[in-house]
């Protein structure tokens, strides 16, 4: 673990950054910051290297593709609003307060919820950089990109090896090379868990003027959007929560019966 004073000072400084950058809204930031000083103090610097890896490079991702996306898809942006930012680091919280009583299930937990993120992350992405249409996760059909549940050869390559860095963050902490690889492959099953997930329950809408896909009640040309599918309440955000817990509970699992 590190000092409360440590934590603190490192969580409110990236958090500033990062707000001033415009990569967090300033409710974002606050979640951040909340989220940010849990795991440090809770898990120390592995526990850090793992939050640390998954915000810059997913935030790095993001910005390079940000302009293919928003073609693409009516999402929020990549400026991550608190909602976001709870929904891919709210488990990792929770790893952080249990790392005060068992530090390495905590680092755990951590680890492999934000390796799920940064595959999901990742995923998205990059998978708008792929020349053919994504395929229906169920279905395997052809969907035009944007399409909730769709998926590709490049964004799933792209989310692999985001569930990599992340789960290879903490092996300067000590963190033995089989929990590394156990860690991607729980991130990359919690990648596709998203993906299963986009497919069904999430609310899926699209514009009648434009015709295009959108995460939005009203588009952004002003028109309100038709729901077409899933639970009209669950949006992106409700996704990406339940796929972390599941990967913090797999996760949790594994070292309840094997560890």
């Amino acid at each position: 673990m590190v000092s409360l004073h440590y934590a603190l000072l490192v969580a409110l400084l990236v958090c500033i950054l990062a707000w001033q950058a415009r990569t967090l809204t300033f409710g974002g930031a606050v979640a951040a910051f909340l989220i940010g000083v849990l795991v440090l103090a809770g898990t120390g610097l592995g526990g850090g290297a793992a939050l640390g890896v998954f915000f810059l490079s997913s935030s790095l991702v993001s910005r390079l593709t940000e302009a293919r996306q928003a073609a693409w898809v009516d999402a929020k942006g990549n400026q991550r609003d608190a909602w976001q930012v709870g929904a891919n680091g709210g488990v990792a919280a929770v790893g952080g307060l249990l790392g005060f009583a068992n530090l390495p299930l905590g680092l755990w937990i951590v680890t492999c919820s934000l390796a799920a993120a940064a595959a999901d992350t990742w995923a998205t992405s990059l998978g708008v950089l792929a020349r053919r249409d994504p395929r229906h996760v169920l279905r395997w059909s052809r969907v035009p990109q944007g399409t909730s549940g769709g998926v590709s050869l490049l964004g799933t390559l792209g989310g692999v090896a985001g569930a990599m860095a992340v789960a290879a963050a903490p092996l300067g902490a000590g963190v033995p090379i089989r929990e590394f690889a156990l860690a991607a492959t729980i991130g990359t099953l919690g990648m596709l868990a998203d993906s299963v997930l986009g497919a069904t329950v999430q609310g899926r809408f699209r514009c009648p003027t434009c015709q295009v896909a959108s995460e939005r009640r009203q588009h952004r040309c002003g028109t309100r959007t038709e729901q077409t599918g899933g639970i009209r309440w669950i949006g992106n955000d409700g996704v990406n929560a339940i796929a972390t817990a599941l990967a913090g509970l797999a996760g949790w699992a594994w070292w309840a019966w094997w560890a």
